[in-house]
């Protein structure tokens, strides 16, 4: 591994904290490139459990240098609270660094997070109402705050004092509720930018630095392929870009700067929130993938839809982030039933479509098309190769392979990190 990106291949929740944990021990850099605290990660070290969601996994690894890049927003109140979790919890935060570019999340973003999706009733996102769509917006409007203005405390005057009158216009006039006061947050933002300034620099300059003297740089993404903004299930996405992509533009780094892409494939499908979902499963299956899996969000706690494995996904997120090679992961969950199944392709208006269609009235009508397998009651947890899984387990990852193009590299057979099987090393 020089430089090495992770990303999801489904709708997110595919384990990326524990693979993005288990190659940064061979890192010197973990990097962080868009999203928000919409995200969350989930690292098991030791029977403890790290919850993470806007700082990068290596931080649980003394020597790492880990990144918050430029494509990021940052909750400044969630940030200090995670740092504060961290360290209670013995974990050393000396190591991080802020992007001097990344913008900030403000208490009006969640609130029009919130009132936007009351407004939208039946036909509403399901956000996570953490703001983060809000606050891409003023990004884009070329109205946002950026960590740059909120450290220093005259720009961020001068700025938030007129987000405040335009935001407090907003709430009035479209939603009929009261807005903020200016005094009160930023005093509030004065005191987040003392206890965030110690962390923050030009990104850009450090990661480049980095990478051109030889370090092993991971970039971590959130999310998953099919939340990305033009290339998800929109608009059921989230408001960034969590495809191999993301990375030039969210970590500020040119894409000849990037070697390999690793895709964490979960060993079946969930998916949170509304959007068509073909291989979605309302039986006895679904239940026990849930329970047996622990399928509630990190950052909501809400239950994730679960369906079989859906190879068209795959095949997808493949081809639009470039991807090498896989990580399966949460593939001891299946032990214990009787038949598996893979979906292969979908049938569509009578014929038989592999690619994934942009149209989600089209994604709708599409009836999966399955491969069954039988399965296995051998507990998993244990095994140190591939040859110490059960056949039927190794005979539903070479298809996984042949279907998608690509081998796997690791596989997840438990949550905690010696739980792993590496197949090929980075």
């Amino acid at each position: 591994m020089s430089t090495l990106v992770i990303v999801g291949t489904q709708w997110g929740d595919e384990g990326k904290g524990k693979i993005t944990d288990y190659l940064a021990k061979k890192a010197d850099v973990v990097v962080r490139y868009q999203g928000g605290n919409n995200a969350g990660h989930t690292v098991e070290k030791g029977g403890v459990q790290y919850k993470l969601h806007l700082i990068p996994s290596g931080i649980l690894y003394h020597d790492k240098i880990c990144i918050i890049g430029n494509g990021v927003v940052i909750d400044p109140a969630s940030l200090i609270e995670e740092i504060e979790n961290l360290e209670k919890q013995g974990v050393s935060i000396e190591n991080l660094k802020i992007s001097d570019r990344a913008h900030i999340v403000f208490p009006y973003h969640i609130r029009q997070d919130e009132l936007e999706e009351l407004a939208k009733g039946k036909n509403d996102l399901g956000t996570t109402k953490k703001g983060i769509g809000p606050c891409y917006m003023d990004k884009s409007e070329r109205i946002g705050i950026r960590v740059c203005d909120l450290i220093k405390p005259k720009v961020l005057e001068e700025k938030l004092k007129r987000n405040i009158e335009k935001k407090n216009k907003l709430f009035r006039d479209l939603y009929g509720v009261e807005g903020f006061d200016f005094g009160e947050m930023y005093k509030k933002y004065l005191e987040y930018a003392e206890k965030i300034k110690p962390f923050v620099t030009d990104t850009t300059v450090l990661l480049y630095d980095l990478i051109k003297s030889g370090k092993k740089v991971l970039f971590e993404g959130a999310q998953g392929t099919l939340l990305d903004l033009d290339l998800g299930t929109y608009p059921y996405v989230t408001a960034s870009h969590p495809i191999a992509g993301g990375v030039t533009i969210g970590a500020g780094i040119g894409p000849t700067m990037i070697d390999e892409v690793i895709g964490v494939v979960k060993a079946y499908t969930t998916r949170v929130g509304k959007g068509p979902f073909p291989t979605e499963l309302f039986d006895e299956n679904a239940e026990f993938l849930r329970e047996k899996g622990h399928e509630y969000g990190t950052t909501t706690g809400r239950a994730r839809r679960c369906g079989w494995l859906d190879a068209v996904i795959l095949k997808y997120s493949v081809r639009v982030s470039g991807i090498t090679h896989f990580a399966l992961t949460k593939l001891d969950t299946l032990t214990g039933l009787k038949k598996i199944k893979i979906c292969t392709g979908y049938r569509f208006k009578g014929e038989i479509i592999t690619d994934f269609p942009a149209s989600l009235e089209d994604l709708a009508q599409c009836e999966p098309v399955y491969e069954e397998f039988d399965g296995w009651e051998e507990d998993i947890q244990g095994a140190k190769t591939f040859d110490d899984l059960p056949y039927n387990a190794q005979k539903y990852i070479k298809r996984i392979e042949e279907l998608i193009g690509i081998k796997a590299a690791i596989i997840s057979v438990g949550p905690e990190r010696n739980q792993t099987i590496v197949l090929r090393d980075f």
